[in-house]
């Protein structure tokens, strides 16, 4: 049986809720309405569309975790992190990021997404690159996902040292490597 509008767009508002991640096509096929109609509610109701659900989420969560930047200050958008072990973050190269004549990202922007999320990793309030040993393995162009995955492979607590691994890829394909060793405040 079908809802009126008042009560599907209450139930809606609770789904949503108890699930920021779930899709406008799984809300249409929850409630046996159009997309279109999932969509025109959202924006009635001023609910986010998924991705900027998404976002929010990981905002919230991560600005709690991260300890050694700000969250804006990330350069991509970290998905999962697990503070002194592991983290995930993924970077749209847009038209900004490249070069104008053959549309290759500036290195800069992948090194800094790798460095970022070497920093963000360290549970301390305090973590700076101090030295870094980085490969890139092959261009990346405008339009592709770098996703940068990053390993805490040891922590030195006397030395105030971190070493953490990141590895950046396209698609499954390695473009980006490197070992950050860390300098973290000495409790």
């Amino acid at each position: 049986m079908r809802k009126s509008k008042k009560e599907r767009q209450r139930l809606l508002i609770e789904t949503i809720k108890d699930n920021p991640f779930i899709t406008d096509e799984e809300l249409a096929d929850q409630f046996t309405v159009s997309v279109q109609t999932i969509r025109l509610d959202r924006l009635e109701l001023s609910i986010p569309e998924l991705r900027e659900r998404i976002k929010n989420v990981a905002e919230k969560r991560f600005d709690d975790e991260v300890r050694s930047l700000p969250i804006d200050e990330v350069i991509g958008e970290i998905i999962d992190i697990e503070l002194d072990q592991t983290a995930i973050s993924i970077f749209d190269v847009k038209h900004e990021h490249v070069f104008k004549r053959n549309q290759i990202a500036r290195g800069h922007h992948v090194f800094a997404q790798a460095n970022s999320l070497a920093v963000a990793v360290i549970n301390d309030e305090l973590a700076l690159t101090a030295k870094a040993n980085i490969q890139f393995t092959r261009s990346v162009k405008e339009n592709e996902r770098v996703i940068a995955k990053a390993k805490v492979l040891r922590i030195d607590e006397e030395k105030g040292r971190t070493l953490v691994e990141v590895k950046s890829f396209v698609n499954n394909e390695l473009v980006f490597t490197g070992e950050f060793e860390m300098y973290r405040y000495k409790k």
